[in-house]
C-alpha cells in the first residue's frame, strides 16, 4: 500500500469495525432473547399438596425455574426483600396471589407473573399481583440506576483517552493523582444526576456517590495503566471491559436469571453489577448485599492501582514518558465514544 495517508485511515478503521462486531455480539447475545434460566421462585405452603404443586411447576419448566416451598407468606416476602427469589405464588381456590419485587427487576417480576398466570387461569379465577418492593415514582421501571451506571462509565472511560493520551508527557504519579481527581468529579456528576436532577435516590445519596466513586476510580485506574502498554488500542480494550461485558452483565435491564450462563457468571464478578446491585440494595433493600458489592468494586479498584503501579514502574525503567503527537492524541480522544 503506497499511500501512507490511506494506510493510516484504514488502520484506524479497525477499531470502530471491531467495536461494531463486539457490540452486536454482546448486546444482542445478552438482551435480544431474554428467557428464564434457573429463575428462583417459591410456592407458599407446607403441606404435601404445596410440595406436589411446586414439583409439578418445576417439572413443566425444567431448567427455566428453580422452585422451592416456604411455609408462609411472611417468609416469602422476606426472601423477596433479600432478593433470594424473584416471585412467590400463594395458592388459593378463590384469590391466588403472586408476590414480586419490581425494584429488584421489573422484567424479572413480569417473568414470575407469567409463570403463575396460567395456574390461576386454569382455576378460572383472577390472579392478584402484589408488589412488595416498588421503585420510586421517579423511576417506575427501576432501570434508572442502569442508565446512571452508563453515564458514570462513559465519563470514566472517555477520560482515559485524555489522561493517558494527552497526559502522556506527565509522570505516572501525577497522572494517577489527576485520575483520582477526575473520579471524584465524575462520581459527583453521577450523584447530582441520581439526586437533585432525576430523583432516583430519595435517600442515601452519599452512599450512591461512594459507590459511583469506587466504580469510576476502578475504571480510570485500569484504563490509565493499560494505556502505557496498549496506546491507541486502549479505547477498544476499555469498550470490551466496561461496555460489551460490563453493561450486558450488570443486571440493570435483565437480571442474570433471565440471561444465559455466560452473562450470569459475569454478573457475580463484574464491577457494573457491583454498582447497580449495590445501589439497589442501598435504596430499596435496606443495604442487603452491600458488603459483597462494595467488595467487588474495591477489588476492581485494587486491580486498577496494581496496573497503574506496574505501568509506572515500566515507564521509569524505560525513560521519561513521551507525549503522543497532537494529531494522535486527538484521534484517540475522538475514538473514545459513548454508547
Amino acid at each position: 500500500m503506497r499511500s501512507p495517508a490511506l494506510r493510516h485511515v484504514l488502520t484506524h478503521l479497525v477499531t470502530p469495525l471491531l467495536m461494531c462486531v463486539g457490540m452486536g455480539l454482546a448486546y444482542m447475545g445478552a438482551f435480544v432473547t431474554p428467557e428464564p434460566n434457573h429463575l428462583p421462585v417459591a410456592v407458599v405452603g407446607s403441606g404435601a399438596e404445596a410440595k406436589v404443586f411446586a414439583q409439578s411447576v418445576k417439572d413443566r419448566a425444567g431448567d427455566a425455574l428453580d422452585v422451592r416451598t416456604v411455609p408462609d407468606r411472611e417468609q416469602a416476602v422476606a426472601l423477596l426483600r433479600s432478593r433470594d427469589i424473584t416471585g412467590a405464588y400463594v395458592p388459593s381456590t378463590r384469590a391466588p396471589e403472586v408476590l414480586v419485587a419490581t425494584a429488584a427487576s421489573d422484567l424479572g417480576a413480569m417473568a414470575a407473573e407469567k409463570v403463575f398466570t396460567p395456574v390461576a387461569e386454569a382455576q378460572g379465577v383472577p390472579l392478584k399481583v402484589t408488589d412488595v418492593v416498588k421503585p420510586v415514582d421517579d423511576d417506575p421501571t427501576g432501570q434508572g440506576l442502569f442508565f446512571l451506571m452508563i453515564a458514570v462509565s462513559i465519563g470514566s472511560y472517555a477520560s482515559v483517552a485524555v489522561l493517558g493520551g494527552a497526559g502522556g508527557a506527565l509522570p505516572m504519579r501525577l497522572r494517577a493523582l489527576l485520575t483520582l481527581g477526575v473520579s471524584v468529579v465524575v462520581s459527583g456528576i453521577g450523584a447530582l444526576l441520581a439526586g437533585p436532577v432525576f430523583h432516583l435516590a430519595h435517600h442515601d445519596l452519599t452512599g450512591i456517590w461512594g459507590l459511583a466513586w469506587l466504580y469510576s476510580a476502578g475504571i480510570l485506574m485500569i484504563g490509565v495503566g493499560l494505556h502505557t502498554f496498549l496506546k491507541r488500542w486502549t479505547t477498544l480494550a476499555m469498550m470490551v471491559l466496561f461496555v460489551m461485558l460490563n453493561f450486558t452483565s450488570s443486571g440493570g435491564l435483565l437480571r442474570p436469571e433471565l440471561q444465559n450462563g455466560f452473562f450470569g457468571t459475569l454478573h457475580a464478578l463484574w464491577n457494573g453489577a457491583g454498582f447497580v446491585e449495590g445501589a439497589r440494595g442501598l435504596l430499596y433493600f435496606g443495604g442487603d448485599g452491600l458488603g459483597r458489592t462494595v467488595g467487588t468494586l474495591v477489588a476492581w479498584l485494587v486491580a486498577g492501582l496494581a496496573v497503574t503501579a506496574v505501568a509506572g514502574a515500566y515507564e521509569r525503567g524505560r525513560s521519561a514518558p513521551v507525549s503522543p503527537a497532537p494529531q494522535e492524541a486527538e484521534e484517540e480522544a475522538e475514538e473514545a465514544v459513548g454508547v
